[in-house]
């Protein structure tokens, strides 16, 4: 409600509001200093404080029963911490309500009127608390706890119309609009409970989106952002409309907005269209082995502002999305796996060059990733000062096991086969001659 539609100025109307839960609450004073309310009160810290003995002698117990659970499963075991941690409250609540219904039996309702408001708060707090437990976010857990213990709270002492009046009396003009603090917080409330529903349903769709064989890694992802941007923007929009906000000044807003990003935010916006580009053409992929500068890695997941690539050493890089569109991109497995390596040696004069071929190539065949369909290749490219210089090709289908590894593994190969048919690498070896044998003499100083 509107304070200005009743003729009332939010100041006005809030001071009305704070006069109104004095009166109430002097009204409840008067009640309240009543002897058998203090009874009560004393009967409600005497069980809890039975409820905290008794936590107390049973919570080590029940630790070790748990401790004894070998091969249960985990979500049995998050149930029963759950349950330890809030022993005390549990037996509070069960020894109040036992209480309550034994005095409503055995005496007249007023003596047990206010040990059944405590029992009320008790539950629904314990309630709250337990089902709480179930959201995973620890913020969003606490934001929904004490706004539903608080919700609760004014609900059972029966102080709901008073405190909405107090919300709404609070507030401010934005635009010809009254904004209270009651809107607001409706409006608070519903996004989160919109946006934890667009998150349940986008983990849904993305978890069938990547079930689809036919869809390639790119396409997928490129599914799964738009999703999720639509399920958020939905939630989003739905939530302001449901609590009466006029979206078509949120749609100037929203125009302005854009033109300042436009200008301010070129390159956040650039890489976002980057991105989307990407995605489109199916240029990079997750799992994709690609080279940009001196980057060597493979694409372990598409963002909408970066790709992260994990190198061999186990860093990570993020790669602005412009950067793989206007650079240079080698892209190892971009419309195959095969992937060719080359190493250079070089032998002595005196080995023969085709049993240094033959010897190469079968050595290099022997590593098990080198490829057998594609068989290697072995070819002189020079003679050397010193020695007589080959090139070896080899072919292999695993980029992303790594490349200086595979190449190791074949200069080893070679070492060891070298060795065995009596094959030298030759050093570098050069030969000086003296032109003139006679050396002047040397002057003794």
């Amino acid at each position: 409600m509107n304070p200005t539609e009743v003729g009332q100025t939010p100041l006005e109307a809030l001071q009305a509001t704070v006069l109104l839960l004095l009166a109430q609450a002097e009204s409840f004073l008067a009640t309240f200093l009543r002897p058998w309310n203090f009874y009560q009160i004393g009967i409600a810290l005497g069980l809890f404080l039975l409820a905290h003995l008794l936590k107390m002698a049973l919570a080590p117990r029940m630790r070790d029963w748990m401790r004894a659970r070998d091969g249960w499963p985990t979500w049995r075991m998050r149930i029963l911490i759950v349950i330890h941690r809030r022993l005390r409250m549990i037996f509070f609540v069960a020894l109040i309500l036992l209480v309550v219904a034994v005095m409503r039996q055995v005496t007249w309702p007023s003596r047990s009127y206010l040990l059944g408001i405590i029992a009320q708060l008790a539950t629904a707090w314990l309630v709250i608390a337990l089902v709480t437990r179930l959201i995973g976010n620890p913020t969003l857990r606490i934001f929904v706890r004490y706004g539903a213990w608080a919700w609760v709270t004014v609900s059972i002492v029966g102080l709901t119309e008073q405190a909405r009046g107090l919300l709404e009396s609070m507030g401010f003009e934005l635009g010809g609009t009254y904004l209270s603090v009651w809107l607001l917080l409706q409006a608070i409330v519903l996004l989160v409970a919109l946006v934890a529903l667009a998150r349940f349903l986008a983990g849904a769709g993305a978890a069938s989106i990547r079930r689809n064989e036919t869809m390639s890694p790119s396409m997928q992802v490129l599914a799964v952002k738009f999703l999720q941007v639509l399920l958020y923007g939905a939630a989003f929009f739905l939530a302001l409309k449901l609590v009466g906000v006029d979206l078509t000044g949120l749609a100037v807003l929203s125009g302005a907005i854009g033109v300042g990003l436009g200008f301010g935010l070129q390159k956040v916006v650039s890489n976002l269209v980057s991105g989307v580009i990407i995605l489109l053409d199916k240029s990079i992929k997750p799992g994709d082995v690609i080279s940009i500068g001196e980057t060597f890695g493979w694409i372990n997941a598409l963002g909408a502002r970066y790709v992260s690539i994990t190198t061999r050493d186990g860093k990570e890089f993020l790669i602005p999305n412009e950067d793989l569109i206007t650079g240079q991109v080698v892209n190892w497995s971009h419309s195959n796996d095969f992937v060719r390596l080359d190493i250079y040696f070089g032998t002595a004069y005196e080995n023969d060059p085709h049993e240094v071929r033959r010897v190469a190539i079968a050595a290099a065949g022997s590593v098990p990733r080198v490829l057998s369909d594609r068989p290697p290749v072995c070819h002189i490219v020079g003679f050397g000062d010193s020695s007589v210089d080959y090139i070896l090709r080899f072919w292999i289908t695993d980029p992303s096991g790594g490349l200086t590894n595979i190449r190791g593994n074949v200069y080893l190969a070679l070492w060891d086969a070298f060795k065995e048919h009596d094959i030298h690498i030759p050093f570098p070896q050069r030969e000086v001659r003296l032109l003139n044998e006679t050396l002047p003499p040397v002057s003794e100083a």
